[in-house]
């Protein structure tokens, strides 16, 4: 690690957060009366957000695969902030599961539940599945792709965390199809840490699981495609386990 580039990633972080907070401020009119205004501002953050971290860090990004534009389950694997941008900017209407913890976070919070995120307090298991399933069915006249991690949170390269039944109790509940996304970005950009490193941050979405099938079956095939999808794209991007 060079200190020129720890340095200039330092200064991405900082001007990444004030730019959080300049269009939470600029789009807030809009944004209070309107999900479309709430939406426009969220793209234009993670526009912003991959457009500097490529100018200050050399990291590109790019989506393969075909993003889902009707209403459908995303589920992603989650490595770092940068997922979250890339997968944002890729399909129309995103709306997260969340943990409940964000909905207090200066703007993000704000703006997550006003495009129709819903949250969750990942600490109580059984209620959080009864909840999280309720809440997703009162926002079901919404139309848009819910994302959801299966590993309920950021999982770094080589790390094993098991997938949570809360994806397939979804999938179930809604009928909808399923897109699997496998990612690399955790190569590049830490769980923890300053430092972002340059390279090419995949986000790839596979094809869609069809409605229909048992809960077990569901998950096992959603974590076999995306923990091997995955595997290929850090390989790919240089990481040895």
């Amino acid at each position: 690690m060079t200190p020129i580039r720890w340095l200039l990633s330092l200064i991405f972080i900082v001007q990444m957060y004030l730019a959080m907070a300049i269009i939470a401020v600029v789009f807030a009119p809009w944004a209070l009366f309107s999900r479309k205004g709430a939406r426009v501002a969220c793209k234009t953050f993670c526009r912003w957000v991959i457009f500097s971290v490529r100018v200050l860090c050399g990291l590109r990004s790019e989506v393969r695969g075909t993003p889902p534009t009707g209403e459908a389950v995303v589920a992603a694997k989650h490595q770092s902030f940068l997922d979250i941008m890339i997968i944002f900017n890729a399909v129309p209407a995103a709306k997260f599961i969340m943990k409940r913890e964000l909905m207090y976070a200066p703007f993000l919070g704000q703006y997550a539940l006003r495009i129709g995120c819903v949250p969750v307090n990942r600490g109580r298991r059984g209620a959080a599945i009864t909840k999280m399933k309720a809440d997703v069915q009162a926002g079901a006249a919404e139309p848009g792709q819910l994302v959801i991690y299966p590993q309920g949170t950021r999982v770094a390269p080589g790390a094993k965390l098991p997938y949570k039944i809360g994806t397939g109790l979804l999938y179930d509940q809604l009928a909808q199809p399923c897109y699997p996304v496998a990612t690399n970005v955790g190569v590049f950009w830490p769980k923890r840490g300053i430092l972002r490193k340059p390279g090419l941050a995949v986000v790839e979405f596979l094809p869609p699981i069809p409605p229909g099938m048992p809960v077990a079956n569901f998950m096992d095939r959603l974590e076999n495609d995306i923990e091997a999808h995955s595997n290929r794209l850090m390989q790919d991007a240089g990481f040895k386990a």
